[in-house]
C-alpha cells in the first residue's frame, strides 16, 4: 500500500498512458525509460489492451495507477479490485458518488496491497456540470461532501483538482494520499481540462501525486518535458 506523507516536497510524477493504442503506450514508455516510474493506465488503454497494459508496466519496474473510476453495486466493486490486486496495481480509483458501502467494500477488498482512491468531481466538470446533474451547491462543496463520506468508509486516497487541494489537505490532515489530475506546466494549453494548476502550486498545496498526460506525452521529447517538469515541482 502506498501512503501519504507530510513531505510534501517528495510528490511524484504518475504519467498518463492515455494513448490510442497498445503500441504507442509501449513506445511512450521505452521512451521514457530511467524517467518515470509510476504510470496511469485508463480506461482507454484498459479497454485496448486489458490486462496486458498493466502487466507491461510491471515489467518495466513501475507502478501501476488504475483509473477505471469504478462505479457499481458494492458486490461488483470488490471483485473488481479484488482482480486488481491480483495484477498487481499499486492504485485503483472508485467513484465516491456510488457511496458509503461501495467504498467501503473496495478498501476492504483491496487490503493492504493496493490503495483504493476516492473520485470526488471530475476536474472537466464545473457548477452547471453538477446543476445538470441534479448536484446543488459549489464544486468545492460537492468534493467536501464526497470526501468526507469516503474517509469515513476508510478510503485514504482521493483524486481531486488542484482548486480544491488546500481544502482536502486541510480538512482531512496529512495521512491521505491527494492525487491531482488536470497539472499542466506553465504557459501549457489546458485541453479539456476546466480546472487545471501548475506543478509548483500543486506541489505547494499539498499534493502526494500528479497526474500528467499530454505535456508530457505529445512533447518532441517525453525525457525533456518529465525532466523540465520535474525541475517545475521543485520550485
Amino acid at each position: 500500500m502506498i501512503h501519504g506523507s507530510s513531505s510534501h516536497g517528495q510528490a511524484e510524477i504518475i504519467v498518463a498512458l492515455d494513448e490510442p493504442s497498445f503500441d504507442d503506450a509501449l513506445k511512450l514508455m521505452d521512451r521514457l525509460e530511467g524517467r518515470a516510474r509510476f504510470y496511469k493506465v485508463g480506461l482507454q488503454l484498459f479497454t485496448a489492451a486489458g490486462p496486458a497494459a498493466v502487466e507491461a508496466v510491471k515489467a518495466r519496474g513501475a507502478r501501476v495507477f488504475l483509473d477505471l473510476k469504478l462505479h457499481d453495486i458494492p458486490n461488483t466493486v470488490a471483485s473488481a479490485v479484488k482482480s486488481a490486486r491480483g495484477l498487481g496495481v499499486d492504485l485503483c480509483t472508485i467513484h465516491l458518488s456510488g457511496g458509503p458501502e461501495m467504498a467501503a467494500a473496495a478498501t476492504e477488498a483491496a487490503g493492504d496491497a493496493l490503495t483504493i482512491l476516492g473520485v470526488t468531481v471530475l476536474t472537466s466538470s464545473n457548477i452547471e456540470t453538477l446543476e445538470a446533474c441534479g448536484v446543488h451547491g459549489s464544486v468545492g462543496e460537492q468534493v467536501m461532501r464526497l470526501a468526507k463520506m469516503g474517509y469515513s468508509a476508510g478510503v485514504r486516497g482521493f483524486v481531486a483538482s488542484a482548486l480544491e487541494l488546500p481544502l482536502l489537505r486541510a480538512e482531512l490532515g496529512e495521512d491521505p494520499l491527494l492525487v491531482i489530475p488536470g497539472v499542466r506546466p506553465a504557459g501549457a494549453d489546458a485541453g479539456d481540462q476546466k480546472r487545471t494548476a501548475t506543478p509548483a502550486d500543486v506541489v505547494r498545496g499539498g499534493a502526494t501525486h500528479l497526474v500528467i498526460g499530454r505535456p508530457i506525452s505529445r512533447a518532441d521529447d517525453p525525457r525533456g518535458a518529465f525532466d523540465r517538469i520535474t525541475l517545475e515541482m521543485a520550485g
